[in-house]
């Protein structure tokens, strides 16, 4: 009965992705990229979200609201993995699929392991085969890696976000904090931001970002900085020197208790105290940038009442993620 149940479910997913993926492919060719969300968990009973990078696959398995034995599930990933790289027709070897869990589940595990919550979330490195491509957005490249972590370096859904920042940063001092990769860095570098400051607490994630600028002509130049420190120390540092930036991009992690972090941050409770501090380092008529991932985040804009807010959900939406849950962003302007 369950290899049947299966089966039909490896059908549905064949028949979803060949439509998906013959609509998508001609959008994507019109727009000039070759990355896009192909499947988000379209069928309530196959919950995976599938990437398509140029020639490979990415994907996460959600965790069942119901316990499924291990070894049934593994069977079943298996079977989907076949029939995605039967649809698309695309060498198994080149499609990557993890288990994405839910935030508590991750704590829980971590608990059980003795391990720090941080170390199981979707920055710690899981694998070593460095599969890699370079993947076209517009006149921007950006290196993914689809095999090593939980994610691949590059957030598809801030696509638009990319391309505004990009056409905003001409002549424009940028801050990028939380950089991740920095391809926000980047779009801001390529739309000739007059300087570009990445903070991130990662070695890894700022070499990454360097990998980034490199490959869209922007490496060795003085004004782009790549700064390795935890936000919080770097904000109250940048408040003591009365610095200031015409644009800051804030999109921190929902939860981190990393300890290489000065404390723990849960986006939900600190937003506020984020925000005000990243305002305070705007010059006058410039904009801050805020996003967050976290599920069920809400923005209290009247603790803000002296700055134009404006939601930009709508405006970021882009044709593969029509419908779909997408991170909030707001700007707030001087």
């Amino acid at each position: 009965m369950a290899i049947d149940k299966t089966a039909a479910q490896a059908e549905l997913l064949h028949n979803r992705l060949i439509k998906r993926f013959r609509h998508l492919k001609k959008w994507a060719r019109r727009t000039g990229t070759n990355a896009f969300r192909l499947y988000d968990r379209d069928i309530p009973e196959i919950p995976l979200v599938l990437d398509f990078y140029n020639d490979a696959v990415s994907g996460s398995l959600y965790r069942r609201p119901y316990e499924k034995d291990p070894r049934e599930e593994e069977i079943w990933l298996l079977a989907m993995k076949a029939e995605a790289s039967r649809a698309l027709d695309i060498d198994e070897n080149r499609i990557f699929l993890k288990e994405r869990r839910r935030m508590r589940d991750r704590q829980s595990s971590a608990g059980r392991s003795g391990q720090n919550h941080s170390s199981v979330n979707q920055y710690t490195k899981m694998q070593e085969q460095h599969f890699y491509r370079d993947i076209k957005e517009g006149e921007l490249t950006f290196r993914v890696n689809l095999s090593d972590y939980l994610d691949t370096g590059l957030f598809l859904d801030a696509r638009k976000k990319r391309a505004l920042i990009c056409s905003e940063a001409t002549g424009k001092s940028v801050l990028n904090l939380f950089a991740y990769t920095c391809s926000m860095s980047a779009a801001a570098a390529i739309g000739s931001a007059l300087s570009v400051d990445s903070v991130d607490l990662s070695k890894t994630y700022l070499d990454w970002g360097q990998i980034n600028f490199a490959l869209n002509g922007l490496d060795n130049r003085e004004n782009y900085n790549f700064i390795r420190s935890d936000v919080f120390k770097f904000l109250t540092h940048a408040t003591e020197k009365k610095l200031h930036w015409d644009i800051v991009i804030l999109d921190p992690p929902s939860f981190s208790n990393s300890k290489r972090m000065n404390g723990t941050l849960d986006i939900k409770q600190d937003y506020r105290e984020l925000i005000r501090q990243c305002l305070s380092l705007l010059n006058p008529g410039g904009k801050l940038w805020f996003s967050s991932n976290a599920k069920g985040f809400r923005l209290d804009s009247g603790d803000f009442h002296d700055y134009a807010i404006k939601d930009m959900g709508k405006e970021l939406e882009d044709e593969d993620f029509r419908g779909k849950r997408m991170p909030v962003c707001y700007t707030f302007a001087k």
